[in-house]
């Protein structure tokens, strides 16, 4: 319901990108001088700036596991203290962090039509595609529609306040909303492209994905946990400790760990790209920086402030049950 209303309105406002061709803070400077004007602009430039650095060091476990399955470790990854004990490594992470950096910027480097363009044609149907044959083979297991019923039918019992404003925080994240991207991917949009229906393909792409999602996750997990709620919403765990022990308990769980492995790095991907070309269009727009430049310098930005939480997890390592 909020992506059909509040969303829906807040993506067609926040598109002004295409009819000034700037980056965010070009763009809200074009409607006025004022100190409201500049401070939107500037919210959104920074809020991409301080995403970056962790999503990438999320999106380096997500690669380090997409290799570990890859070369047929994946049961390893079942032991109860496999990842806190590579998060709290010192050099394991960090190299992972700087892999995923590394690939995103050669992306963006690359510009939009040779980078961005192609790469998303790429790997969005493919993302597509597994997330549909994921989600078939997981509600084919035995007590997955006592899942499925779990995921799809409401609880208005635990229905309150809490839910409507976690619902709205799911849905600034998701769409990419006060972040910068929808308006510098407006900004490349051709004038004669429908705005409108545009919005509209967001909304449904955006909505059915995560709705897939979910189907890969919750009917199994509940399978697994035997309907244990603290597990179903134990949070960043759920994907690093508990899904791979959920498929080492399938049939094929080395090509399913592979697969989902593969389309998170896809996801993580796209969505890092997209954080790090908003923040390279504010440079090259506002300092009239190269895309090489620009591009450079908030790799290595990213880098500086990515550093930090590896070194948190390495100097106060985390248990299971914490993260």
């Amino acid at each position: 319901l909020l992506i059909l209303t509040f969303g829906y309105v807040l993506i067609v406002l926040r598109l002004p990108g295409r009819m000034t061709r700037k980056s965010p803070v070009g763009a809200f400077a074009k409607f006025g001088k004022s100190f409201s004007f500049r401070f939107g602009g500037w919210i959104n430039a920074v809020i991409p700036m301080i995403i970056v650095p962790y999503y990438s060091v999320i999106g380096g476990w997500v690669i380090k596991y997409f290799a570990v399955f890859l070369t047929g470790g994946g049961s390893a990854t079942a032991a109860d203290d496999y990842f806190t004990g590579f998060v709290g490594s010192v050099f394991q992470p960090l190299g992972w962090f700087l892999l995923f950096l590394g690939a995103t910027a050669v992306i963006v480097l690359l510009g939009v039509e040779k980078g961005i363009e192609k790469v998303s044609k790429f790997m969005m149907p493919i993302l597509v595609v597994l997330a549909i044959g994921i989600s078939i083979y997981c509600l084919t297991l035995d007590g997955a529609m006592d899942g499925l019923a779990y995921y799809v039918q409401p609880h208005m019992s635990d229905f309150s306040v809490k839910t409507v404003l976690a619902a709205m925080g799911q849905l600034f994240y998701s769409m990419s909303l006060a972040m910068g991207i929808m308006v510098t991917y407006g900004s490349y949009m051709r004038k004669d492209t429908n705005l409108e229906s545009s919005v509209r393909q967001i909304e449904i792409f955006d909505t059915v994905i995560a709705f897939l999602a979910g189907l890969m996750i919750i009917p199994a997990v509940f399978v697994f946990s035997g309907g244990d709620p603290k597990i179903l919403q134990s949070g960043p765990s759920l994907m690093f400790v508990i899904l791979p022990k959920v498929f080492e308990s399938m049939s094929f769980a080395e090509l399913l760990e592979l697969h989902f492995s593969f389309l998170s790095f896809f996801a993580a991907l796209t969505s890092s790209i997209s954080l790090m070309e908003t923040i390279v269009s504010i440079f090259q727009d506002k300092f009239h920086w190269t895309r090489k430049s620009s591009c450079i310098f908030v790799t290595v930005m990213s880098i500086v402030l990515g550093a930090r939480p590896l070194l948190d997890l390495v100097l106060s390592p985390l248990s299971a049950g914490q993260i």
